[in-house]
């Protein structure tokens, strides 16, 4: 099944462009995947052997252009999986190779692979921190952890672990960040280490979080209502942050939503889209990728009501 999705979750789910040039992708007669504008001209040529499920004309959505798959008889690069392209024709790199494909954007960015080290690019293709560490993990709250001399190591259920190497954590600039000093109700736990609240925010962003701080209570019951163990009331309390301002081709500020333990809380269910001016609020809904944030509410609570009346023994329940 995540092969079949792969063009809805590996690349960024929703596309902002406006007037962006149609590009299709084209399968050659030895079935290798290409791409061509709507005038017939190859952008990039047919030699890609494909995982996904692309049929021959399919657009290209997205700010650039991925094929999820291998070059014919091209040099394996370890721990990288597919290409992407600008829209152009540019090669611009290869991304990390997670859960046997390309991997996920997290907080506006995702990894990628050159010369055997991880790095960093945005939607559009741009490189935001350089490769320069032999391993390093999706952004969670602001920081990443990094290691340097580490190795994979098979384990006995066939997934790889990493081992050995020096430890360190970035933010999202890339720079290496020190434990607290200081202890703040604020702070992250970060593989047992506490480091400093990540986030800085204008007066318009300001604003923007508190309209998702007023609806908490109503969200963090949906969200903790299927919950499988009892909670207090004071674990049932979720945390909005900007993890993504406005940039070209995306006009929105991206609000992450946390649980207690500061890890993001539902992919892109409980993920929000905000307009540049601060007025427009949307979910991520997986069915339509966009929703405006009071219908999807409507949406969300209704199911959430439906789950308690199929569960009445379930421990956390929704109040009104």
């Amino acid at each position: 099944m995540r092969k079949i999705l792969v063009l809805v979750a590996l690349i960024p789910m929703i596309s902002f462009s406006q007037k962006k040039e149609v590009l299709q992708y084209f399968i050659s007669k030895d079935s290798l995947v290409g791409v061509k504008n709507e005038k017939g001209k190859i952008i990039v040529p047919a030699q890609f052997k494909i995982f996904s499920i692309i049929e021959n004309g399919d657009l290209v959505k997205e700010e650039t252009i991925y094929f999820d798959g291998f070059k014919k008889d091209e040099d394996k690069e370890k721990n990288a999986w597919g290409y992407v392209y600008d829209r152009k024709g540019n090669f611009l790199y290869r991304p990390f190779l997670y859960d046997n494909g390309a991997d996920y954007f997290e907080e506006g960015v995702r990894r990628f692979v050159k010369n055997g080290k991880v790095g960093f690019a945005d939607r559009n293709g741009k490189t935001v921190i350089e490769p320069i560490h032999d391993f390093v993990s999706p952004f969670n709250f602001g920081y990443a952890s990094f290691c340097d001399g580490c190795d994979w190591e098979k384990t006995n259920d066939e997934h790889k672990a990493i081992v050995g190497g020096t430890w360190g954590v970035m933010n999202n600039r890339g720079e290496t960040v020190q434990p607290a000093a200081k202890q703040s109700e604020k702070d992250v736990e970060l593989n047992g280490e506490l480091y400093p609240y990540p986030f800085q925010y204008s007066e318009k962003e300001k604003k923007i979080l508190q309209f998702f701080e007023k609806q908490n209570k109503q969200l963090s019951g949906i969200y903790y209502v299927n919950h499988y163990n009892k909670l207090a009331e004071n674990e049932k309390k979720l945390f909005f942050e900007i993890v993504e301002r406005p940039k070209e081709n995306f006009p929105y500020f991206q609000v992450n939503t946390y649980d207690t333990g500061k890890i993001n809380s539902g992919s892109s269910r409980f993920n929000f889209l905000v307009s540049e001016d601060g007025k427009d609020f949307y979910a991520q809904d997986y069915e339509v990728e966009k929703l405006p944030f009071e219908k999807w509410l409507k949406k969300e609570m209704k199911e959430a009501e439906k789950f308690q009346k199929e569960h009445p023994d379930h421990p956390n329940k929704l109040k009104k």
